[in-house]
């Protein structure tokens, strides 16, 4: 079991302003970014406006993810009611790379070998009969940079999950390929035999079509990822083609889609018999935490990688029933699908805490990665609660300089990890805190396992007996 110490409090970090790499565009190669977040298209190429997925009846985030160092990763890809052929074909796939990482890992020896397996998810329209959803992939056990991206289509009004390829219609195919052939000839990097071979084998053809979505005036971006179609020194390529030029080409459902990405009708139905919506709860907390931790027993329980409908909002009622606070370390795509749970855990005096917007590991990026990680999910929070946090807890616990100067947060670590992501037993998670707990200790634990909210009532009342009391990371530094 590792053990991570507790940072000091008072630990002031550098900063850099945020910063968002573009891709390339139409004009050349592009090489996305790695931990799970392709680029933002630059200006006029990219969605109207970004999708806001907490207005998404019923709306719940599948995540997976594991600790182990010699191992690791993490996984979230959304549940969408109405859209359960799609949720299955995500779902497939995700477990799928998982298969393949963690086969990686038995055979490299472990993560000094293949690095890490993050997979995060991108909403491109959620409007009227049509669901898109982009999933990038980045796997450190694959050849070459690792990163992979795929859209996933879902047409409400015929029922049914399209791949990319399902927005241009079967008539139209020739066109559209050769359309994209004439872009790309003469791009470095670009190879005639390969690209001819992966256009022409139509068992290939949806496997290289993979990754599509429209612009903000209509048009169709097309991505390549790296090795597809050219030398994969060169990296990926984006095609975009105009709308005058794309949509005479498009399926119905195609056209569908491009309609609701340019002017979004503003509410998603894909025919749900019933989207019912977890409630949420209300509890209040009744002043500030007066508890002085010089003089009594005090614990600071941690909760990562959440929110999650409905396992947070579980834990927070339990939470109220002994009057505990805890800090919860969010991650910013959860954040963005349930600011309402994120709200809850502030109401209720819980303190609210930066934990990346995808979960990468963040000693692998670079300072303008680790900083738009950060500062987006930063802004997702102070959004859902009016208050910007002030902590952060690294991925994996995984810190260095880079990661230090890139933010003025103060980073968190834990002195009791209960590895609750790896045993799916409630009394195990339980027991692994009553049974090794000590005055000012920060425990780990995972807001996302419905076992380690489970735990929590035998934690809170064990703990309670024994003259503990529960307080957030901030109330036990300052008062120790």
């Amino acid at each position: 079991m590792r053990t991570h110490l507790l940072f000091p409090s008072l630990l002031l970090l550098g900063s850099l302003s945020l910063t968002a790499a573009c891709s390339s565009g139409s004009s050349g190669t592009s090489d996305a970014s790695t931990a799970g977040v392709r680029p933002e298209p630059s200006p006029g190429t990219g969605p109207v406006q970004p999708v806001d997925p907490s207005k998404i009846k019923g709306l719940r985030i599948v995540n997976a993810g594991s600790e182990d160092s010699s191992c690791p990763f993490a996984a979230g890809y959304p549940d969408v009611p109405g859209a359960q052929a799609m949720t299955a074909a995500m779902k497939k796939d995700v477990d799928g790379r998982l298969a393949t990482f963690r086969s990686a890992c038995d055979d490299g020896g472990g993560a000094g070998n293949v690095g890490e397996l993050n997979i995060s998810h991108q909403f491109l329209v959620a409007s009227g009969d049509v669901l898109g959803v982009r999933l990038t992939t980045q796997d450190g056990s694959a050849a070459g940079s690792g990163l992979s991206v795929r859209t996933y289509w879902y047409d409400g009004k015929a029922g049914a999950y399209r791949t990319a390829l399902g927005l241009i219609g079967g008539g139209s195919r020739d066109a559209f390929v050769s359309a994209l052939k004439k872009q790309l000839k003469g791009r470095d990097g670009t190879d005639a035999d390969t690209m001819d071979a992966a256009f022409t084998d139509p068992s290939s053809l949806a496997a290289v079509l993979d990754d599509m979505a429209f612009t903000a005036d209509g048009g169709l971006r097309v991505t390549f990822d790296r090795g597809d179609i050219g030398a994969p020194a060169a990296g990926s390529y984006v095609v975009t083609l105009s709308r005058a030029t794309v949509t005479p080409w498009l399926s119905a459902f195609g056209k569908r889609a491009q309609q609701q990405t340019v002017r979004p009708s503003g509410s998603l139905d894909l025919g749900a018999a019933a989207t019912p919506t977890p409630a949420v709860p209300t509890h209040t907390a009744s002043g500030d935490d007066d508890t002085d931790c010089k003089r009594v027993r005090c614990v600071a329980l941690t909760f990562d990688d959440g929110p999650a409908a409905q396992e947070t909002a579980t834990l927070l009622t339990y939470l109220a029933q002994y009057r505990a606070r805890a800090t919860f370390f969010t991650v910013g795509q959860n954040v963005a699908a349930h600011p309402d749970l994120v709200r809850a855990e502030a109401r209720a005096g819980n303190e609210v805490g930066n934990h990346s917007w995808s979960h990468p590991d963040l000693t692998k990026l670079t300072a303008e990665q680790v900083t738009y990680q950060l500062n987006r999910t930063s802004a997702a929070i102070k959004a859902a609660t009016g208050k910007a946090p002030t902590l952060f807890r690294p991925p994996y616990g995984a810190v260095n300089d880079t990661v230090r100067h890139a933010t003025k947060l103060s980073p968190v670590l834990w002195t009791l990890d209960t590895e609750d992501w790896k045993y799916p037993d409630a009394a195990k998670v339980a027991q692994s805190v009553v049974g090794k707990v000590k005055p000012n200790d920060v425990v780990l634990m995972h807001d996302i396992h419905a076992t380690s909210v489970a735990a929590i009532p035998e934690i809170l009342r064990t703990l309670s007996a024994r003259g503990y009391h529960f307080v957030t990371v901030s109330h036990l530094r300052a008062t120790m």
